[in-house]
């Protein structure tokens, strides 16, 4: 079945920087778009950025313009955001995701989620 492991969150000082992971299993990996989510508390889920299977990264919002990248590896079937300049408005849970053809219509598959909290 498909899985989405997150992996890299932690507590880190206004400033710093992360490399979330995400290894995926169970579908083809390299023909599918990935997309890196968050949510903050008390707020909706929002998309922070997606890459395409050939490795074009979507638009991103502004707030995190030049400070986040993402990036895949097909071999390994990892999907990493890397997060530089981390602002206390970062913290959030930050999900993987994938949009599959499943059971005759597209789904969304999700992983656990990752902590991160951008603190002093």
């Amino acid at each position: 079945q498909v899985q989405l492991v997150e992996s890299g969150g932690n507590l880190v000082q206004p400033g710093g920087s992360l490399r979330l992971s995400c290894v995926a299993s169970g579908f083809t990996f390299s023909s599918a778009t990935m997309r890196w989510y968050r949510q903050a508390p008390g707020k909706e889920r929002e998309l922070v950025l997606g890459i395409t299977d050939g490795g074009v990264s979507t638009s991103i919002a502004d707030s995190m313009k030049g400070r986040f990248s993402i990036s895949r590896d097909n071999i390994k079937n990892t999907v990493y955001l890397q997060m530089n300049s981390l602002k206390p408005e970062d913290t959030a849970v930050y999900y993987c995701c994938t949009v599959l053809f499943s059971g005759g219509a597209y789904r969304f598959f999700w992983g656990q989620g990752t902590q991160v909290t951008v603190s002093s």
